[in-house]
């Protein structure tokens, strides 16, 4: 049977979060429903990241068993604030999840006294003071191989804390400072309470030193908050032989969008 990859991108504020939950409103919930009507079966979905409810997504990728629909029928039965860019059956066996070589998030802050009308929603609002040096030296310190139970709620389903973070970087862009990084794989709340942790060094809250011992594996009470879900976006997904998901043309197409 053919193998279709979905390109998908979503706003995470009227939803709980990826997973089909009963009585909730859900990304993969909406999509497999409308699935249905279109193929005319019941379509299970495999998503290469899970979100959580608010988390907001740019360049998330699906895969089902079954051949490719329209996307412009595709999105003429689910919400406007979920939309199918793509839909192409694959060459051989894929898998979204299983066959990712790294996935990319960036978090979103919004650096200044005002608020803005246009980053409600896409950035936290920030504006207290902020050493955008101590968060470049927060950024660099998380690249490579740490443990992350300090970034993680303590009731979870994890059984190993050790991510490979392949790059990790603050990109400055005048108000709004953003939060790249990519991994092979991420805990849950992982991204978020990095970027609460980074900030609390970046006010003088916690050291630099104080932060680095957390890579290390200590208790999730030592580290900082968890950010609001809906400075999180879901970015890329790298896949082997493929330069169309890179991260960085992902951060090139979140700023024509900005």
């Amino acid at each position: 049977m053919t193998t279709t990859r979905l390109d998908l991108e979503y706003l995470g504020a009227r939803f709980a979060g990826w997973a089909r939950q009963p009585r909730l409103r859900t990304v993969q919930g909406e999509l497999e429903d409308a699935l249905g009507v279109l193929l005319r079966r019941r379509v299970e979905l495999t998503v290469a990241g899970r979100t959580d409810r608010g988390v907001h997504a740019w360049g998330q990728v699906a895969s089902y068993q079954g051949d490719p629909v329209d996307p412009v029928a595709f999105n003429a039965l689910i919400g406007p604030d979920v939309a199918v860019r793509a839909a192409r059956s694959m060459p051989g066996p894929f898998d979204a999840r299983r066959d990712a070589l790294s996935r990319t998030y960036c978090y979103r802050v919004l650096h200044r006294r005002e608020r803005s009308a246009f980053e409600r929603g896409h950035a936290l609002w920030w504006p207290h003071r902020l050493d955008r040096d101590l968060l470049h030296a927060c950024a660099v310190a998380v690249t490579g191989r740490h443990d992350f139970t300090a970034f993680t709620p303590k009731e979870t389903d994890h059984v190993r804390f050790e991510r490979d973070v392949v790059a990790a970087r603050w990109e400055d862009r005048g108000d709004i400072l953003e939060l790249w990084i990519e991994a092979d794989s991420f805990l849950r709340h992982m991204n978020r309470t990095l970027a609460g942790t980074m900030l609390e060094v970046a006010r003088s809250r916690r050291s630099l030193e104080a932060f680095l011992r957390l890579l290390d594996g200590r208790p999730r009470a030592e580290a900082g908050p968890t950010a609001a879900a809906h400075g999180l976006h879901f970015a890329a997904v790298t896949y082997p032989g493929s330069s169309d998901d890179s991260p960085d043309r992902m951060m090139d197409s979140a700023q024509r969008k900005e």
